[in-house]
């Protein structure tokens, strides 16, 4: 009996194959410690411009990688609003181009992919491959084109040519059209019996599902709004100083000039200032950056 005992007890007992425990314990303590690592090779950039944005200039120069600033001071944050750095300017312009671009952009995209997902009209498969391929187009080509066409339409420095340009994204259509082609067509079908319009039926049934995919496409637009460069650069340009988002006017903090250096305090307290709201946005909802992914992975 103590024999069967014996052989029955967990810590004695192996599967065939198996890696002994103090195997699997040095394997788990080897993956954390290499994941530790990466984590500090990546926090490491972000730790030491927070420290160098409470230095003086002298003490970044002699000091760029201490972590504790020798004087502490705020000066850097507090010339932020002073003198050619408007920055509650720049940032009340960044939330007004990034809520307005994010909330076209939800609406139409999801337009757009329920169309895709739902209606069925000649060359849809055509028009769905046309919108794949400007994914490929890198965004620097178009920069041009969309110059002279903002041009001619007389939006050079205004807030229209620096939205409708950006109101529609590739990516938010084929998000939308795989999340909407994984629904049961049941539902809709039985709104459609009840004598519901095509619009009803995507405002009322399909939409309301759709939760998880929206949050995750209002949180791209809003990102790839709030860090948006190149665009405004074209759009809004030198004169149209009122209307520069955050990360236009800091790009002119660089001091990019002949003969002009770079405030590396001024800068750094700028960027952080910048980085801050996303850091929030992604940490509140980063559970739904994982959910998109499964959804535009999934085929109808």
């Amino acid at each position: 009996m103590a024999e069967r005992v014996q052989t029955l007890n967990p810590s004695v007992t192996r599967q065939p194959g198996s890696a002994p425990e103090w195997v699997r314990s040095l394997t788990t303590l080897v993956r954390y410690i290499v994941l530790f690592g990466f984590a500090i090779l990546f926090l490491a950039p972000f730790i030491f411009a927070i420290a160098n944005s409470f230095k003086t200039p002298p003490d970044i120069a002699a000091n760029p990688l201490a972590l504790i600033p020798n004087p502490f001071t705020l000066e850097n944050y507090q010339r932020l609003t002073q003198g050619a750095a408007n920055v509650p300017l720049w940032t009340m312009n960044s939330f007004i181009f990034a809520i307005a671009v994010t909330i076209s952009r939800v609406f139409l995209c999801s337009l757009a992919g329920y169309a895709l997902a739902r209606v069925h009209f000649p060359g849809r498969n055509l028009v769905f491959l046309a919108v794949l391929a400007t994914m490929m187009i890198p965004g620097v080509v178009l920069l041009i084109p969309r110059f002279i066409i903002l041009k001619q339409l007389g939006l050079l420095g205004t807030y229209q040519g620096g939205i409708l340009p950006i109101m529609v994204d590739a990516f938010g259509i084929f998000l939308m059209k795989q999340f909407f082609e994984s629904l049961p067509s049941e539902v809709e079908e039985a709104a459609r019996i009840d004598g519901a319009t095509p619009f009803q039926i995507f405002w009322s049934v399909s939409l309301p599902m759709a939760t998880a995919p929206l949050i995750a496409l209002t949180i791209f637009a809003f990102q790839g709004t709030w860090n948006e460069l190149q665009h405004f650069l074209i759009a809004l340009g030198p004169t149209a100083r009122d209307l520069w988002p955050l990360t236009l006017g800091l790009a002119t903090l660089r001091g990019a000039g002949v003969g002009q250096q770079l405030d590396f305090g001024l800068f750094l307290a700028g960027s952080l200032l910048m980085t801050l709201p996303m850091a929030i946005v992604f940490i509140v909802f980063q559970r739904y950056f994982v959910e998109s992914g499964s959804h535009a992975a999934v085929k109808g």
